[in-house]
């Protein structure tokens, strides 16, 4: 009758565990947004809209699957200034989103509020122009190759200024990942 009974409590402890992991997994879970003015979601650790872009700020970031360090590393970005779109917060943790599609979860100081942009990563063709002024009838102060980095300086909703190692224009807003369509900032 012992054995039986340590048997059951063996399995209940088991069981209470498992459920445990199973029914509460807040560590894998992203607090929910709540709707803001104008229904934009704010985040909940933050007070910062959610989905927003920022960009990596370190040139060694380390994506996990899940909120903790108990979880394993996805991959590595490796590349300081990269954009990524945070999609979800938890306590001190971002699920970011690259131009690729890749998700997982980095620590939020690895982020930096500066605005970048890949020019059109999804771009098959040449180079893309950038224009002297926001007009596709300006003369063209430089031409990117598609997955290009730039600092992203303003956008009016067509035309976002961009800059880099030599180079210092416009481009079309729908040509660049790391701004929303339409978006407007200064």
């Amino acid at each position: 009758m012992t054995t039986s009974i340590l048997s059951r409590l063996a399995l209940g402890v088991v069981g209470l565990a498992l459920a445990a992991v199973l029914v509460a997994p807040e560590a894998a879970n992203a607090q929910a947004a709540k709707e803001g003015e104008a229904g934009v979601m704010i985040g909940p650790v933050s007070g910062l809209p959610v989905p927003r872009y920022v960009s990596l700020k370190a040139g060694k970031v380390y994506v996990r699957l899940g909120p903790t360090k108990d979880y394993p590393v996805a991959y590595v970005y490796r590349r300081a200034g990269e954009p990524v779109e945070i999609t979800a917060e938890y306590d001190n943790w971002r699920r970011i989103r690259d131009s690729e599609g890749s998700e997982g979860w980095v620590w939020h100081s690895l982020l930096s509020g500066r605005r970048t942009g890949l020019v059109a990563p999804w771009a098959k063709e040449a180079a893309l122009p950038i224009r002297v002024k926001a007009s596709a009838a300006e003369r063209t102060s430089a031409r990117l190759e598609p997955k290009v980095l730039v600092e992203v300086r303003r956008c009016d909703g067509q035309w976002c200024r961009v800059e880099g190692d030599g180079f210092d224009g416009f481009i079309e807003q729908e040509r660049l990942w790391g701004v929303y369509p339409g978006e407007r900032f200064d």
